[in-house]
């Protein structure tokens, strides 16, 4: 697969699930998304967005598989989360309608390019 790495740091927050999405977290330019279940509201987004006592953990980087991807296509973050997984880089998977995108921690950047080479993944910008 061909993907691209995001320039900027994310964060993965945790609110309550009786709270409104805050303005903060909902940026037109760099990257957002909003899971809303029974039991939280978790939030990525631009870590330099997150005020000062959001529970939220920091330095998360993202990959982008480069698509638009087909809804039929069968195991691609099997694919990427096996080749990390095997390296010990933990993920945390973000799916859109067009892409799938890869987060891991800052500090396994080199430990997951390394990996993903191996594995036969193009990597871009990286």
């Amino acid at each position: 697969m061909r993907l691209v790495l995001l320039e900027m740091e994310l964060a993965v927050c945790r609110l309550g699930p009786e709270e409104e999405v805050p303005i903060w977290a909902v940026r037109r330019t760099g990257f957002f998304s909003l899971t809303a279940t029974e039991d939280e509201l978790s939030l990525v987004c631009v870590a330099d967005a997150v005020p000062e006592g959001v529970r939220c953990e920091r330095g998360w980087r993202a990959l982008k598989v480069i698509g638009p991807l087909d809804f039929s296509l069968v195991g691609i973050l099997a694919s990427l989360s096996d080749t990390l997984a095997r390296a010990q880089v933990s993920i945390f998977a973000v799916s859109t309608f067009d892409t799938d995108y890869i987060l891991f921690k800052e500090a396994q950047l080199a430990q997951a390019s390394t990996a993903l080479r191996q594995g036969g993944h193009e990597l871009i910008r990286f």
